[in-house]
């Protein structure tokens, strides 16, 4: 599927496509069509479902508009579908104050479900910037992320670059500078 033809960003607006990307086996149904197109059976395969549970996740996205069927084919009599997803990235709505970051969320049960021997690279520092380097970090995070999903190879292992860069809540100090 050439990616000329597909819109770069697809904004979640409606509480039905919400409700799709919630759900973790929904967000790893849209990694698998995230660089190719594939078929409910490769889905399937892919995720570890039954077919049936694929097929139901997979109408559920299209519903939504985040995946379409972008070929057909036929195959001994019947019509197989291929489906992509309907953009390059999907953008949540910001969660609010408290709310749960659904993408941070899928991450984490992500990493707690990789492969116990696999290479990893998890770290997390504490810094002190000002608004300009933290601008400026922010940036470089997301152009490294481009710069190598614009390498990425179909035919390669999946690999995911999840990163956060926040202000931490300020909630107020007691004495001693403990909580």
């Amino acid at each position: 599927m050439p990616t000329a033809d597909v819109p770069e960003t697809f904004h979640v607006t409606t509480d039905e496509q919400l409700r799709a990307v919630s759900n973790l086996t929904r967000h790893r149904i849209m990694a698998v069509l995230r660089f190719e197109p594939a078929t409910i059976t490769q889905i399937a395969e892919r995720v570890g479902l039954a077919k049936g549970s694929s097929s139901y996740h997979v109408r559920l996205l299209e519903r939504a508009g985040l995946v379409k069927v972008v070929r057909t084919r036929k195959v001994r009599g019947v019509t197989e579908r291929y489906y992509a997803m309907a953009a390059r990235s999907v953008v949540l709505p910001d969660p609010g104050e408290g709310g749960p970051d659904l993408l941070m969320r899928h991450a984490v049960a992500d990493l707690e479900a990789s492969p116990s021997g696999a290479e990893r690279h998890v770290r997390m520092a504490h810094l002190r910037l000002t608004e300009e380097q933290f601008a400026e970090l922010g940036a470089r995070l997301q152009a490294l992320a481009d710069e190598y999903r614009e390498l990425s190879d179909p035919s390669l292992p999946d690999a995911s670059f999840v990163f956060a860069l926040f202000h931490p809540a300020q909630g107020e100090r007691s004495e001693g500078g403990a909580k």
